[in-house]
C-alpha cells in the first residue's frame, strides 16, 4: 500500500478529523487547510480546523475560513477538540514546535497524527507522513491525495484554496521548485471551475493604504544594501509598525520586492514584536537562507525561503546578520 492509499484508508476509519497548521499561517498553510476541510466533508466527516492563531486579514476571502479555531482567542474548544479527535493531520509543518502553544497538546497522539509537509528534515512525531521536500506547496501534496480518491471530483470550492497554495508558496510559480507537473495541477484545476483571475486579486490587490504606506516607507527608509549589493536587508521596529497600524499580513511580499533588485542574491526582512524579532529570508542562484537561518537565528525552512527569530535588540540582531551574511554569499 502506497502512502496516498495508506491516508484515505486512515480517512475511512476515522469520523472525527481535526486539521492543523503552522503558526502565523500563510497562503500554503490556509489553502492546505481549507481544501482538506472541503475534501473531508464531502466524504461526510466531522471536520474541525485548529490553527494556533488567527488567519490574515488578507486571506478572510477564503471560503469557510470563518469556521477555524484559533488557539489565541478559543483554547479550550481547540484543546476540546484536539483531545475528542480520532485523527489529526499537520498540515505544512514538520515539528510540533511549529504549531506555538498548541505544542503540548500534541503529546502522545503519535499515533493518530498524519503529516502532509513539504518542508526539509521532517521531525519523528507522526504516524504517517506524506513529505516531500522538492514539492513547491502542502497544497501540491493535498492535491495528489484527493487526486488518489476516485470517490471524489475536483471542484471549484475544493481547488481554490490548493490554488491559493500553489500560487503563494512558488512565488506566483516562480521558484525553481515549480516543475511540469505543478502546471498540470493548475490546468486541471482551471478545468473544475477555479478562478485564478479572482484568486490572484484577492491576494494582491486588496491593500490599505497603510498597507502601502508602510512598505514603501521599509523600502524608502529602511532598505540597506551590503557586500557589493548583493544582500538585501529590511528592518521595522514594533514602533514603526504600529505608526502605520500594522495588522498581520502588511508586510507579505515584502522580503520579496527586496530579492527582485537587480544583482540581489539574498534578501532579508526583520519585524520586531515584543521581546522577539521574527525573520523572514529569501534566496537565489547557490545562495542557501536555510543554513543562515539554522546555524545563527534557532530557524530553518527551504533552501531558498526560510525564517528565523532573535531575541536580543534589533541593533545587536543587526550587527550580527552583517557580520555573518557574506559567509553565506
Amino acid at each position: 500500500m502506497n502512502i496516498l492509499s495508506a491516508i484515505i484508508e486512515r480517512i475511512d476509519r476515522s469520523k472525527n478529523i481535526v486539521l492543523t497548521a503552522h503558526k502565523s499561517p500563510d497562503g500554503d498553510s490556509i489553502g492546505s487547510s481549507m481544501a482538506m476541510y472541503q475534501y473531508l466533508k464531502t466524504l461526510d466527516k466531522k471536520v474541525l480546523v485548529c490553527h494556533p492563531d488567527p488567519c490574515p486579514n488578507y486571506l478572510t476571502w477564503v471560503e469557510n475560513v470563518d469556521e477555524i479555531l484559533n488557539y489565541e482567542e478559543q483554547a479550550e474548544q481547540v484543546a476540546k477538540a484536539l483531545s475528542e479527535a480520532e485523527l489529526i493531520f499537520a498540515l505544512d509543518y514538520n515539528h510540533p514546535s511549529r504549531i506555538g502553544d498548541m505544542t503540548p497538546l500534541l503529546a502522545d497522539s503519535k499515533e493518530k497524527l498524519v503529516m502532509i509537509d513539504h518542508h526539509l528534515n521532517p521531525a519523528d512525531f507522526v504516524s504517517l507522513a506524506y513529505s516531500k521536500p522538492e514539492t513547491c506547496s502542502t497544497a501540491e501534496l493535498v492535491y495528489e491525495l484527493i487526486h488518489a480518491d476516485s470517490r471524489v471530483e475536483m471542484n471549484e470550492r475544493i481547488g481554490t484554496p490548493i490554488y491559493l497554495g500553489l500560487l503563494t508558496d512558488s512565488g506566483s510559480f516562480r521558484f525553481n521548485s515549480v516543475v511540469a507537473r505543478t502546471h498540470e495541477i493548475v490546468a486541471d484545476l482551471l478545468n473544475s471551475g477555479v478562478n485564478h483571475t479572482r484568486i490572484h486579486e484577492s491576494v494582491f490587490d486588496q491593500n490599505s493604504i497603510n498597507q502601502i504606506r508602510l512598505k514603501s516607507y521599509a523600502l524608502n527608509q529602511k532598505l540597506e544594501l551590503l557586500h557589493d549589493n548583493q544582500v538585501a536587508l529590511i528592518s521595522l521596529t514594533e514602533e514603526e509598525l504600529n505608526n502605520f497600524n500594522y495588522q498581520k499580513g502588511d508586510t507579505e511580499g515584502l522580503v520579496n520586492t527586496g530579492l527582485s533588485i537587480k544583482g540581489i542574491r539574498m534578501s532579508i526582512l526583520l519585524q520586531q514584536k515584543g521581546d522577539a524579532i521574527k525573520m523572514s529570508m529569501r534566496s537565489k542562484k547557490e545562495v542557501y537562507v536555510n543554513q543562515l537561518a539554522a546555524d545563527h537565528f534557532d530557524g530553518g525552512g527551504h533552501a531558498y525561503a526560510s525564517g528565523g527569530i532573535s531575541h536580543d535588540t534589533m541593533e545587536n540582531t543587526l550587527n550580527k546578520l552583517r557580520s555573518v551574511v557574506a559567509n553565506y554569499l
